[in-house]
């Protein structure tokens, strides 16, 4: 009917191909996030979440853990929060850092800004307009030297199921601004004309079938990202 602003024209392809794309693309970042986060807490999964390999038993090293404990009211928060920065700083073995940060899951963080020796500067925090809470959806509370951020990603894996980058009550603390400790490495496609080129982190192209019956889009990356220095990511948690 006029003046209902419905067309009957279908949308032109390159709409069509240019939504495709974009869904594929998120289904790369995704992925990608997987793999980036994995390396970040020092292991290697495959798809259906089953861990690969495991940096600190693969090189013989012990991670570093701190325990906030969270559940007593008179546990040093500030002190737990030095622990981690020193540890951080004690093992840069020669790289260099900017910042510490720490992404939490939504249950440490939780606990971090309702506990007795934090709550107060929380409140000051959020009341003083240090932090963009009203826009910004993700949470944060720098204290410390450390600034810790709520961080709720999580993928779905070849199984059908989810899985949090970061497990209920943990979070991940790290160094920003290093030079050459977190690196993600890219692989050529495997396509002739990708042969002997420096990988790119994703490619795409477009397959047209010979009788002009339709497109084929197809993606693909070849990643690997790698911590070089495992024992700079210190597992956060608390044993109450």
């Amino acid at each position: 009917m006029p003046g209902l602003g419905v067309s009957d024209s279908a949308d032109p392809l390159v709409e069509v191909m240019n939504r495709k794309l974009t869904l594929m693309r998120r289904k790369h970042a995704q992925t990608r996030e997987y793999m980036e986060m994995n390396a970040l807490r020092g292991i290697v999964k495959d798809g259906a979440g089953t861990t690969l390999y495991n940096y600190f038993t693969e090189f013989g090293l012990e991670q570093i853990s701190v325990d906030f404990v969270f559940g007593t009211a008179g546990t040093n928060i500030q002190g737990k929060a030095r622990t981690t920065l020193r540890a951080i700083e004690d093992n840069l073995l020669g790289e260099t850092m900017t910042t510490a940060h720490a992404l939490v899951s939504s249950e440490f963080f939780d606990k971090l800004i309702s506990h007795p020796k934090t709550e107060e500067a929380y409140k000051f925090f959020s009341a003083t307009g240090g932090q963009p809470l009203r826009e910004d959806m993700r949470r944060a509370f720098p204290f410390a030297g450390i600034l810790f951020e709520e961080y709720t990603g999580s993928a779905t894996l070849s199984g059908g199921g989810t899985e949090r980058f970061i497990p209920a009550g943990e979070g991940i603390a790290f160094p920003l601004g290093t030079f050459d400790t977190f690196t993600t490495y890219g692989g050529p496609a495997n396509l002739l004309e990708a042969a002997n080129t420096v990988g790119l982190a994703l490619y795409a192209r477009q397959h047209l079938d010979e009788k002009g019956r339709w497109i084929d889009l197809m993606t693909e990356a070849s990643i690997l990202p790698v911590n070089k220095r495992p024992r700079l990511a210190i597992r956060l948690h608390s044993s109450n």
